[in-house]
């Protein structure tokens, strides 16, 4: 790892084994980008990879020099309007209305290790020899903004973090009305451009396209990340594939308004932007005051996107993700909710954490419907004071029992929301984001506290802090149930409500960051409705997040496939609930809801109690199964075998870093008769070792070559439908098979 600077060339080389990414310093002053992909040698002039040529139809930076244009030149950070016509990375409102800027090179640090970004979540390091960082700074001498683009890379893998900071030393005061994370132009467009798409109960399937000239994107305003688009997409060559090829991720550590763009030219160089979405967005910066922007890290891969995938989990898991929980194998709960949704009494409560101890579960989870008047979802949300007609005790008297049966207990929390039915919202409605003089709209009944404001976030933190300190809990399920309408804040004057976005999430980040610190032992688990914000930023504070509200078997192979091209398993909440499922009304076997839900952090989401003798038999093993390999299948290399977006059957492994134990998840969607043959070929194994390799709950094994396994395979075709032979117990819709590979001597 190195960051290398040649003061006759001007130019900036940053490298490691895997990359390396070269700029310089234009003729104009602004940074050009010369070269980012697959490590080559350092030589002092790399001045050849700046192409200028006439042509027509094309404005000049310099009247004498009719080859340099911005528009044909490839930047570090593009301005609009000064002969460059794409979109911008930054623009700046100034007084006079013009939205002009001019960031020349003023000079440049090199540091050890990586800075904090002030009130934002983002990667960073314990030992200053894992990464190097370069602060390049820039100013426009008419409105004195200085621009400092932070580029942190990486000892190990292809990683390359940016952002950048604007510090107003001039003399009036601006408007940013854009201030993306990452700008990065790219000299071709011969790429497939993928996104992870959907909706609440479906999030993050996977999208593939061409680029084409002109504008892809995706993006959120809706105040979170949402169910509907991730911060993060994926440019691969269109040769790339799992374990071959150039591949390049974009992940915006950021959980609120996001655009992630990249935009094709006429002359086929790509831009890609990633950052805070422009539209609503309008920072004042008064003389003397700074803005940050979030973190977005990029990793490239000549390895294909598998290879990708395993460099973004392996920082994310520990480079991201913080604190007690980061590094530990995650308690394996029951949660109540789908067992009883509000209908539920301490006694009931009891009954069911009963059964769930007797099973082996760790952690025992109550959720919404604790608290104030809350018997439905139309009041009660913001009164955090126990019910106690419906738990006698309080929170500290059901969490003393829960402990007692030898478990931990968990509660559900949704402090960003408020009921116009409850005591907060009478004493406090000025405490809501609305506009003023316009109707108020409600999600799932709710409104959104302002988060933006001190005043509120301390309250909540007040709240939430006494039930952490007076009782015995050990997780936090954090919800948020709606996204952001009429989003105007009355504490903030009329020329700053375009900062009300983004302040919001500062308070969320504040709250979750003064809550994790005074309760450092807290396992926090995010949510959003599922899957409404699972993203980097909340990753941070809660090293792990309810993937998706569909807990269907079936479903959930999409979303934690897609999920996994850049999120560790370590950060999937996956349970297993009861059939038919609550939302698809699906049957599947006990069996494969497990299967699915192993990969993942793991737990329950049904009564224990109204499972079968022989189904609970089946839930002892699957927790005994769990608790002897859920350190290997949170904290290893994980690898894709088989996309559910192409194919009937679905694959995964998880490989031990070294190499020496392996678990393999294969699923069927659909049956079928007289099947083909059919092999699965395994990854990430030693080929010189030699594995036994054992289908879990079935009595076969065999000893195979780790090159066997990964060129050969294992043979996977169904013999039990042939000529009406029919194995009724596994010859099923939604069957699912579990492998587990150990390596010998």
């Amino acid at each position: 790892m190195s960051i290398l600077f040649n003061e006759r060339t001007q130019t900036f080389h940053l490298y490691n084994e895997e990359m390396s990414y070269i700029m310089a310093v234009l003729p104009n002053g602004h940074l050009g980008q010369l070269y980012f992909g697959k490590r080559i040698h350092h030589k002092e002039d790399f001045s050849y990879l700046q192409e200028r040529v006439h042509r027509s139809m094309t404005s000049y930076v310099y009247d004498d020099d009719d080859t340099f244009s911005l528009e044909h030149t490839r930047q570090e950070y593009g301005v609009y309007g000064t002969t460059d016509f794409r979109h911008p990375a930054v623009s700046i409102l100034q007084k006079n209305g013009s939205a002009i800027s001019d960031f020349v090179y003023r000079g440049h640090e090199i540091l050890q290790g990586k800075p904090k970004l002030s009130g934002l979540p983002a990667t960073y390091t314990e030992d200053p020899g894992e990464a190097e960082t370069l602060a390049v700074k820039l100013q426009d001498p008419l409105t004195g903004i200085v621009l400092t683009l932070l580029y942190t890379i990486f000892a190990e893998g292809g990683i390359l973090a940016r952002s950048a900071e604007f510090q107003n030393e001039g003399k009036e005061a601006v408007h940013l009305t854009r201030a993306m994370s990452l700008c990065l132009d790219l000299p071709d467009c011969e790429y497939e451009w993928l996104q992870f798409s959907g909706a609440w109960a479906r999030e993050r399937h996977l999208k593939v396209r061409r680029l084409e000239q002109g504008i892809q994107a995706v993006d959120s305003i809706r105040g979170n990340s949402s169910h509907e688009q991730n911060p993060f997409i994926v440019l691969k060559r269109p040769t790339a594939d799992e374990t071959q090829g150039e591949v390049i991720g974009f992940s915006l550590v950021y959980s609120g308004n996001f655009l992630a763009q990249a935009q094709v030219d006429t002359q086929d160089t790509t831009r890609v932007l990633l950052g805070i979405h422009p539209f609503g967005f309008r920072w004042k910066l008064e003389p003397g005051e700074s803005f940050q922007t979030p973190e977005a890290v990029m990793v490239y891969s000549h390895r294909g996107l598998g290879h990708m995938s395993r460099t973004f989990h392996r920082l994310y898991r520990t480079r991201l993700a913080r604190g007690y929980w980061r590094d530990r194998e995650r308690p394996i709960l029951n949660n109540n909710w789908e067992a009883t949704y509000f209908d539920f009494t301490e006694d009931r409560l009891v009954k069911i954490a009963e059964k769930a101890k007797e099973c082996g579960v760790e952690l025992f989870v109550l959720d919404d419907g604790w608290f104030g008047g809350r018997r439905n979802d139309h009041a009660g949300l913001g009164d955090w004071t126990a019910n106690k007609d419906l738990l006698p005790g309080g929170i500290a008297g059901l969490a003393d029992r829960i402990e007692a049966l030898g478990m931990k207990f968990g509660l559900w929390f949704e402090p960003e929301m408020v009921n116009p039915d409850s005591d907060l919202y009478r004493a406090h409605p000025d405490w809501i984001l609305r506009t003023p003089g316009r109707h108020a709209s409600l999600g799932r009944h709710q409104h959104v506290l302002d988060f933006s404001r001190r005043e509120v976030v301390d309250a909540i933190y007040e709240m939430m802090a006494k039930f952490l300190a007076g009782a015995k809990i050990s997780y936090i399920k954090w919800d948020m149930n709606r996204s952001i309408t009429e989003c105007y804040s009355e504490g903030l004057p009329a020329d700053r409500q375009g900062e009300v976005f983004h302040r919001y999430i500062l308070g969320v980040y504040e709250l979750y960051d003064r809550l994790t610190s005074a309760f450092p032992e807290v396992l926090f688990e995010s949510c959003a409705s599922g899957g409404g914000r699972f993203d980097p930023g909340l990753l941070y504070y809660a090293p792990q997040a309810w993937a998706s509200d569909d807990s269907d078997a079936v479903e959930r192979l999409k979303i934690q496939y897609g999920t996994s091209f850049c999120y560790p398993v370590s950060s999937i909440g996956s349970h297993v609930s009861v059939t038919p499922n609550h939302q698809v009304y699906r049957n599947t076997p006990l069996y494969t809801r497990a299967n699915v839900a192993y990969f993942g952090t793991f737990g329950y989401e049904l009564d224990l109690n109204k499972l079968t003798e022989e189904e609970i038999a089946q839930v002892k093993e699957q927790i005994r199964f769990m608790k002897r390999y859920r350190g290997l299948i949170q904290f290893g290399d994980f690898y894709r075998l088989s996309s559910p977006f192409e194919k009937n059957v679905t694959a995964w492994m998880v490989v031990s870093g070294d190499k020496r134990e392996a678990v393999v998840g294969w699923y069927k969607v659909l049956n079928g008769a007289n099947m083909p043959l059919s092999r699965l070929r395994l990854n990430g194994l030693e080929e010189s070792l030699s594995y036994k390799l054992c289908e879990y709950g079935r009595e076969s094994s065999g000893v195979y070559y780790g090159d066997e396994l990964m060129n050969a395979g294992i043979v996977t075709t169904d013999t039990r439908i042939v000529d009406g032979a029919l194995d009724k117990k596994h010859s099923c819709d939604f069957d699912s098979r579990i492998f587990v590979l150990k390596a010998e001597g």
